[in-house]
């Protein structure tokens, strides 16, 4: 059964609680519910939950930059302390990163040989470097400091693929939405009919998208790195 927690935010000297159901507050904070205010199991924000102390509303806005309890509520539940259980923890942890993983694995490769680095070698260097992650906290945010720890045990560098592609005219109609899908700059159709365009997109995707060219266009492709 679910139960009621206080979550909690503290910023220059100042309290700011908010009582939350506990599965609500964690359906939250994984992206599985997006009202803030669903969460409360009181509207009103504390100096004190326990004694039932108002925080004042000069106060909220001053920190807040809004009174506007929807606004208050998700700051207090991305950035506060929310209580959860350990299970609910651990869930959260693995799932957070994997995110990182594969944010990783999207946007870098190993700088020796051009190549993306596999999500199990991302993984595997990161357990190698003990390498902790917030629950809590953005996986975007978290990616850029990750990456320096990861450096120490594993090549890796965060680069884009920038690629000119042509594809014959009897293959176009079916390549064209994986051409718009992998970030294309530019077009330029030719008088037989083939499509030449720009590409420019994360390193790390590099073999997903030939691997994707080549089976529509059964290996009837050009490809050209531009950089």
């Amino acid at each position: 059964m679910s139960k009621t927690v206080i979550a909690k935010y503290s910023h220059s000297g100042e309290n700011f609680e908010i009582f939350v159901d506990s599965d609500k507050a964690y359906n939250f904070i994984t992206g599985k519910l997006t009202d803030p205010i669903a969460v409360l199991d009181s509207e009103e924000i504390f100096a004190d939950a326990n004694k039932g102390e108002r925080q004042s509303q000069d106060k909220i806005k001053k920190i807040f930059n809004t009174t506007e309890l929807p606004k208050v509520v998700e700051f207090i539940l991305k950035h506060g302390n929310v209580p959860i259980t350990t299970e609910q923890r651990n869930k959260l942890l693995e799932e957070k990163k994997k995110q990182i993983i594969n944010i990783i694995a999207r946007n870098s490769i190993d700088p020796r040989t051009k190549a993306p680095h596999p999500p199990q070698r991302i993984e595997s260097a990161m357990q190698e470097a003990r390498i902790n992650i917030d629950p809590f906290k953005g996986a975007n945010e978290q990616v850029d400091d990750v990456v320096k720890k990861l450096s120490m045990k594993l090549p890796i560098k965060f680069a884009t693929m920038k690629i000119e592609v042509v594809i014959p005219a009897e293959y176009t109609n079916r390549c064209y939405g994986t051409l718009k899908q992998y970030g294309l700059k530019s077009e330029e159709w030719q008088s037989n009919g083939s499509l030449k365009c720009i590409l420019e997109f994360p390193a790390g995707l590099q073999g997903e998208f030939f691997e994707k060219i080549n089976n529509a266009t059964k290996g009837n492709v050009t490809t050209k790195n531009l950089e």
